[in-house]
């Protein structure tokens, strides 16, 4: 397949692709048309006496200094190694390969006002896989300066840039909304694992299914709510939890007799980070801006995407509470007082063995830090006194992404230690799995093995490698009759 960029209708599927699959990108004629178009608009303007912005001024604290009409043609190239500031580590090459996309299709809606050639020369080198080194560290979010001018430089490699498009190159925000659109498409499929992680764990504890009733949904209509009831109840299908009196508890502990209710604020969640997302990957984030209608370049702020950088935080705060219950249904599980099973889940009571007892403690350590990441910084504010005073705004947007990214990948983790802990305690407890959680367990047991006496703790790291593959959903879809929904 191959992505035609349109400059309106990319999307995060698309976003994932090109940025992991190396799929094959395209400009669109119809966008190539337009930008000739607004780009005309620009020329005329400039030609015109019009101020434009990056243009036929400096940026930034310098937009009072005129550039001159014999420096205008070299600005837009001199400028951007002022702005290669960028520190630490190097973002990973899915996410630089993400933000190429993502200014490709920015260049492409025309706003900005640059020749097509310049968008061509961005998809010249995603198909040619030839990926610049991008410091991950360095944008306050208020337009991605630092990263893009990276990016920037391999592009006008052999390119000379015409008046103002140096800054329509720099002044967006593609890095932070390509990360973005990485990040929540793996939180999407750790949210689905889980879901089934969560529903192992009930079959473990052998909790009470009144926790499941559907008039909750009735009740409390959320939609996350509702559509996460149907989910565990088809994923606990023909489960021993249903027969009567098996419950060992009239009300188990919140973090199991609350599951419905915390995946579901993670389902909403997600949901609204997608859409807005959605909106952000298509939508104007630059400066200035050209009105066709009008013959003018507009001066404006497009680079504030608030929206996207409080989403993202609010999805972290929500993750953080779901994978604290997470990690809470693990060491209720290796407890005996709790559970009513062995320590450890050892399936031989009164040994000295500790069995999986100490990943209660990597699970806990696990959720300590997906807290701490969930930190907010879209009300971050590193200083009023840059550039006199005027840039007194930041949404740190790229610090939320890749706050989620890492906060994403620390869960899979906890599902992971969830998954292989339910799993054992309901061999152990030798109660009838249900459809989707039968699927779930023989997953798990060919990437661990069930932990009889004398056994050492298996490593996880294979099926971490599952649930980071999404080996866990498809089996339980498949299972349940694809009726899981697919949020990647």
């Amino acid at each position: 397949m191959t992505v035609r960029i349109t400059g309106h209708s990319l999307d995060r599927d698309q976003v994932v692709r090109v940025a992991r699959g190396g799929e094959r990108v395209e400009l669109d004629a119809g966008a190539a048309d337009r930008m000739a178009a607004t780009r005309a608009v620009v020329s005329e303007a400039i030609a015109g006496g019009q101020v434009v912005y990056g243009a036929t001024t400096a940026v930034g604290v310098l937009k009072r200094i005129a550039v001159d009409r014999d420096g205008r043609d070299g600005y837009s190239t001199s400028m951007l190694p002022q702005h290669l500031v960028g520190q630490g580590p190097l973002a990973p090459r899915d996410v630089v390969r993400a933000t190429m996309a993502r200014l490709a299709n920015h260049l492409a809606a025309g706003s900005p006002g640059v020749r097509p050639d310049v968008a061509e020369r961005i998809i010249q080198l995603l198909n040619a896989d030839a990926i610049p080194d991008v410091h991950a560290w360095g944008s306050i979010g208020q337009g991605d300066l630092a990263p893009l001018s990276e990016i920037a430089m391999s592009v006008t490699d052999g390119l000379e840039l015409e008046p103002g498009e140096g800054v329509a190159l720099l002044a967006n925000n593609a890095f932070a909304t390509g990360w973005a659109a990485l990040a929540v498409h793996d939180a999407g499929l750790l949210l689905d694992t889980l879901d089934v992680a969560a529903a192992v764990s009930l079959e473990g504890f052998g909790a009470n299914p009144s926790m499941l009733h559907p008039a909750i949904g009735d009740v409390r209509p959320y939609p996350g709510l509702r559509d996460t009831l149907t989910r565990l109840h088809e994923t606990l299908a023909g489960s021993e939890l249903w027969a009567e009196a098996s419950a060992r508890n009239l009300q188990d502990p919140l973090s199991f007799r609350n599951i419905p209710q915390l995946l579901a604020a993670g389902r909403d969640a997600f949901a609204h980070v997608d859409g807005v997302l959605a909106v952000e990957l298509n939508a104007s984030q630059g400066n200035p801006i050209v009105a066709p209608a009008e013959g003018r370049v507009v001066s404006v702020a497009n680079f504030e995407i608030l929206p996207l950088a409080a989403a993202l935080d609010y999805l972290r705060i929500v993750l953080a509470s779901v994978l604290g219950a997470a990690a809470e249904r693990v060491v209720k599980q290796l407890g005996t007082p709790w559970s009513g099973l062995p320590t450890g889940l050892v399936p031989v009571a009164g040994t000295p063995e500790a069995g999986l007892t100490y990943l209660s403690l990597a699970a806990q350590s696990l959720a300590v830090e997906a807290r701490l990441l969930a930190a907010p910084v879209s009300f971050e504010l590193v200083s009023t006194s840059h550039a006199e005073g005027i840039e007194d705004r930041t949404t740190m947007a790229p610090v939320a992404a890749r706050r989620l990214a890492e906060q994403v990948a620390i869960g899979r983790s906890i599902a992971t230690i969830e998954l292989a802990v339910g799993v054992q305690a309901a061999e152990v407890r030798r109660r009838r799995l249900g459809r989707g959680t039968e699927a779930a367990a023989a997953v798990v047991r060919r990437h661990v093995p069930f932990l009889r006496q004398g056994d050492r703790v298996a490593n996880l790291a294979a099926l971490t490698s599952a649930v980071a593959d999404g080996e866990i959903r498809a089996a339980v879809s498949e299972r349940i009759g694809g009726s899981h929904v697919d949020r990647t």
